[in-house]
Order: C-alpha cells, then sequence, then structure tokens
C-alpha cells in the first residue's frame, strides 16, 4: 500500500511540474508576442525615417553630381532634381562660396555636400529618438 501512495505522490508530482512547465512556456509566448506588438509601430516609423531621408540623400546626391559635371540647367531632368531639392539646399545655400573650375561652369558644391551629411546625421538622430522613446526589449 505504501508503495501505491508513492507513485501516486510521484504521479501527481510529475503532473504538477509539467503544469508549471507548460504555465511558464505560457508565458514566455504572451511576453513575446506582447513585444512584437509594441515593436510594430516602432519599426515602421524607423523604415519610414530611413526611406524617406535616403530618397532625399540620393536627390541631393544627383543635384550635386549635376552641378559638378555641369549639367545644363535648363534640361527637364536638371531643372526637376533642382526644383525638388531647392528647399532642402535653401538653409545651406550661403554657408561657403564653392569652389568652380572649368571657367565656372563646373561647381564644387560644399553647401550640398554639407546638406547631405547633415541630413544623414539627423536622420540617425530621429531614429535614436524613435529607439528610445517606441523600444521595448522583453
Amino acid at each position: 500500500m505504501a508503495h501505491d501512495r508513492q507513485d501516486d505522490t510521484n504521479i501527481e508530482r510529475r503532473q504538477e511540474l509539467q503544469h508549471d512547465e507548460e504555465a511558464f512556456r505560457l508565458r514566455q509566448e504572451e511576453k513575446r508576442l506582447r513585444s512584437a506588438r509594441l515593436n510594430t509601430p516602432f519599426i515602421w516609423i524607423l523604415n519610414t525615417i530611413f526611406w524617406l531621408v535616403g530618397a532625399l540623400e540620393i536627390l541631393l546626391g544627383i543635384r550635386f553630381l549635376l552641378r559638378l559635371f555641369a549639367a545644363n540647367p535648363q534640361n527637364e531632368f536638371a531643372r526637376l532634381i533642382n526644383n525638388l531639392s531647392a528647399p532642402f539646399i535653401a538653409p545651406f545655400s550661403t554657408l561657403f562660396i564653392s569652389p568652380t573650375f572649368g571657367g565656372g561652369g563646373y561647381i564644387f558644391d560644399v553647401n550640398i555636400a554639407i546638406a547631405i551629411v547633415a541630413y544623414a546625421l539627423l536622420s540617425y538622430l530621429a531614429a535614436s529618438l524613435v529607439k528610445f522613446i517606441f523600444y521595448h526589449e522583453s
């Protein structure tokens, strides 16, 4: 009879341990799902920042190359690039006098280069701020 009681106790203990293990797994899964729900807006915001700033960097890079290689400012493409990038260059436009080559046609626009670096740094700061505010590691 004592042997049966010990077997019953062992079975009950195993069932209790199995229940505790399942409860632990359930808590871990709930924690993982909660973390995923919290981080979804964070990832979307970060991707949006990087995509928009990446597009701006490409636009400014094209403007820089057009000025460097003396593209015709009357050309439709050059005019489009200049018009789209003008608001982003405006804060930097009179910062430095840019050196010219080849009789003034080829312009190494230092202001555009500074704008490219400044917007890259601002995007890094914005991404860091978003990470600080929204990212919750679980």
